[in-house]
């Protein structure tokens, strides 16, 4: 008769791993205090946040400050314009890019490393040190085409688009170059036109990097301020960037719809983050791994 064993016990977290989900926790807790105090903010009674000592947390939370913010600002407009501009945007950014990135990633055509070049190099010119020059080039088309000068939507769009085609050029090239030449000439011997290699083998291959540039466009034209504030001067055309500056006056700040406003903006990135997160890892790991 074999003697008993005696019951195992687990072995205690190790002192590594407990450090290791603290520092982690600290960090999310870093990332997360501007929005934890964005919120609180928020639902503070505008008495409140003028009280002398200040108080951190509120004495009641006034959700009705949400309610407010919709008459306070003509925000529904505001949004309206943002969701315009930035959707119009990342479609004009797809379709230059689509084919740009394909033919890049297929066919080594004289230039094509310059051509690389001059994409990355557009990255390092910020939209602050151009504006000047960008709001002067919109006066002179204004002046021939009053439809797409300054305070259009169209100037909104198409300089929105300039700024993130590069990138997303970039991020789709990567990806194009992982997927088998092989698929698209078995395709092309079946039959299949040259558009109906690229609809039917390529762009489906191709969805985690498109989804990548798509998300990364809107998310860069919807948070884009600085050519907003110098291009759009009505306010009929304000982005719920530069409409969200309104509840800054002269004397008085109003806090509360403030990062009401700013929350409600930050509402509809995060959705459609979550709708394609799982997209969104693959395109930016695209030729990470071979």
């Amino acid at each position: 008769m074999t003697a008993r064993q005696p019951p195992q016990v687990r072995a205690a977290p190790s002192v590594k791993k407990a450090l290791l989900t603290g520092a982690g926790l600290l960090v999310m807790f870093f990332f997360l205090a501007p929005y934890i105090q964005m919120l609180i903010t928020s639902l503070t009674p505008a008495k409140e946040l003028y009280e002398v000592p200040a108080q951190y947390l509120p004495s009641r939370f006034e959700f009705s400050n949400f309610i407010e913010v919709w008459t306070a600002a003509p925000l529904w407009g505001y949004l309206r314009s943002s969701l315009i501009i930035a959707g119009f945007a990342t479609v004009l950014v797809l379709v230059v890019a689509l084919p740009a990135a394909s033919y890049t990633a297929r066919y080594r055509y004289r230039g094509r490393l310059l051509f690389l070049l001059l994409v990355l190099i557009t990255q390092m010119f910020a939209p602050t040190a151009l504006v000047i020059g960008i709001y002067r080039e919109w006066v002179a088309i204004g002046d021939i085409l009053p439809w797409a000068g300054v305070n259009t939507y169209v100037a909104l769009i198409i300089v929105n688009a300039a700024f993130n085609l590069a990138f997303s050029t970039w991020i789709m090239v990567a990806y194009f170059s992982t997927i088998p030449v092989e698929l698209e000439e078995a395709a092309s011997i079946d039959g299949a036109s040259r558009l109906g290699v690229l609809r039917r083998v390529t762009l489906p291959l191709a969805l985690p990097g498109i989804i990548t540039a798509t998300i990364f466009t809107f998310i860069a034209a919807w948070n884009e301020f600085v050519v907003a504030l110098t291009l759009a001067q009505s306010p009929d055309i304000h982005p719920l960037t530069v409409g969200v500056t309104t509840f800054i006056g002269q004397y008085r700040v109003e806090w509360q719809f403030l990062f009401a406003s700013s929350l409600i903006a930050i509402v509809p990135v995060v959705i459609l983050f979550i709708i394609i997160e799982r997209w969104l890892v693959g395109g930016l790991t695209a030729g990470a791994v071979k």
